[in-house]
């Protein structure tokens, strides 16, 4: 069967059918999708965990989180689930995933298990797009700058008391203990472009700038990044496996199922320490 690569907007994302992840002959021309779409919902597939993991690792070493409920007998695969009753989806605000780690995570890959008939889908920004909708002066000025990410204010002891965390979705609260400094500018190790790296959920302020002056560029650069014309929309029906890259977007789950179960299998890939845009002339 041939592989068929289908545009979702015209700045990011893609899906693609006739391809299988369990066959080694794809991964070449799903990698080059990848690269160049920055989101990929593979559809029609049917796989077991072992398998998820096996293609996981032809990204890079698997990224054990520490806060996700996961599978029995696997902690290489977080469970997303939500029930029926409960009222809180997990990651419902935009973010990159373990932007506050050393070394952030490169992608990530949530697979369709159980999927309501409508509702639940997934929303994704493209950083580059975003970054280069920006003025030339204020890409200069981003480019030499650099901003702090913690995991504390969204996994930490002050959230032990959400339905996330009351549900036993989330955890390890004192775990949450990463504060880590990254380029608010990066150049992207597969495609070279520059992208955009702060995000709404995990940025808490841009080194050496107080919080009323963070606070203010940031707000300005977080209205701009979710533009539209910035943006695409994965709908889920299971068996779509679908990747994204953390260091070229942002998502956040649309909570619009109440009454119905929704069930993925997520994992985390490694990266590798992150490459600063050039500075500014």
């Amino acid at each position: 069967m041939t592989i068929e690569i289908k545009p979702l907007a015209g700045n990011l994302g893609a899906e693609i059918f006739g391809a299988d992840v369990t066959n080694p002959d794809h991964f070449q021309t799903l990698l080059d999708a990848f690269s160049d779409h920055g989101v990929i919902a593979i559809r029609d597939q049917d796989i077991t965990p072992e398998q998820q993991i096996e293609f996981a690792e032809r990204f890079g070493p698997i990224n054990v989180n520490r806060f996700f409920a996961h599978l029995p007998d696997h902690p290489e695969i977080a469970l997303v689930l939500k029930e029926p009753d409960q009222t809180q989806a997990i990651g419902e605000r935009w973010h990159t995933d373990h932007s506050y780690d050393e070394v952030p995570a490169r992608c990530s890959m949530l697979y369709a298990i159980e999927t309501p008939e409508a509702g639940g889908d997934t929303m994704f920004a493209s950083m580059c797009a975003a970054f280069e909708g920006l003025s030339d002066g204020m890409k200069d000025t981003l480019r030499s700058m650099k901003a702090w990410h913690s995991s504390r204010h969204i996994f930490g002891e002050v959230r032990k008391t959400t339905d996330t965390a009351k549900t036993g979705r989330i955890g390890n609260s004192e775990l949450a203990t990463q504060d880590n400094l990254h380029p608010a500018v990066i150049r992207h190790p597969l495609s070279g472009r520059e992208s955009l790296y702060v995000n709404p959920d995990f940025t808490v302020s841009f080194d050496t700038w107080n919080k009323e002056e963070s606070d203010a560029l940031l707000a300005y650069l977080y209205k701009h990044a979710v533009q539209p014309e910035y943006t695409c929309r994965v709908r889920w029906v299971p068996g779509t496996l679908t990747i994204w890259d953390n260091l070229a977007t942002w998502h956040k789950a649309i909570n619009d199922y109440a009454g119905h179960r929704r069930r993925m299998h997520r994992i985390t890939v490694d990266g590798m320490p992150l490459a600063a845009s050039r500075q500014a002339a």
